[in-house]
């Protein structure tokens, strides 16, 4: 394994820890009026912000990765810029996008079921990291990464879509503290 290899899979597996350790912390022992609560009717819940974060990592461990395996690397991929990107914009919430219907929500899930599956994909993500070698060599169209660039960049590489997944959860675990700040967040 090149440096280079190494240095990228231990910041992926660092980000994706980190992400994983924030999203845990964020949801630890809340009550059931905690968990449910709306902040408005137009907004997610806790559970369903964290039933969406864990349908969009399964998406990636699934789907996609199994598209990624047969996938080509698109000419002129600039991994050092999407990278950036995807480490620093995919995170950010100044800007919202509407989740298509694929990825959003039905409600319903316990926090221990939503916990289980959290823990379970954090390490599927890690070990993926660590058993495709050749992540950077495949490449597909993102829709979060055209749509926050503003069509500027179409393309993750295998290696973004994990970073990508991790920066998703870094997002939603921002919007579940904004869900906590709420005036009206039950107490208990």
């Amino acid at each position: 394994m090149t440096s280079t290899m190494s240095t990228e899979l231990e910041q992926g597996r660092s980000y994706v820890e980190k992400t994983h350790g924030g999203v845990t912390a964020a949801i630890k022992q809340l009550s059931e009026a905690q968990w449910t609560f709306k902040p408005a009717p137009d907004r997610w819940s806790i559970a369903e912000v964290v039933e969406h974060v864990v349908i969009v990592q399964e998406l990636v461990l699934g789907p996609i990765a199994e598209r990624l395996a047969n996938a080509p690397l698109v000419e002129n991929h600039d991994s050092t810029t999407v990278d950036a990107i995807v480490l620093n914009q995919f995170p950010d919430r100044t800007r919202r996008f509407p989740a298509p219907e694929r990825v959003r929500p039905s409600g319903g899930w316990t926090p221990s079921a939503a916990l289980d599956r959290l823990n379970a994909n954090c390490g599927r993500l890690i070990g993926h990291l660590e058993s495709t070698p050749d992540l950077r060599q495949h490449t597909l169209e993102s829709q979060p990464l055209i749509a926050i660039t503003g069509g500027a960049y179409r393309y993750l590489d295998g290696y973004e879509w994990f970073l990508a997944a991790a920066a998703h959860t870094e997002r939603h675990t921002r919007q579940i503290l904004e869900v906590r700040a709420d005036p009206n967040f039950p107490t208990a």
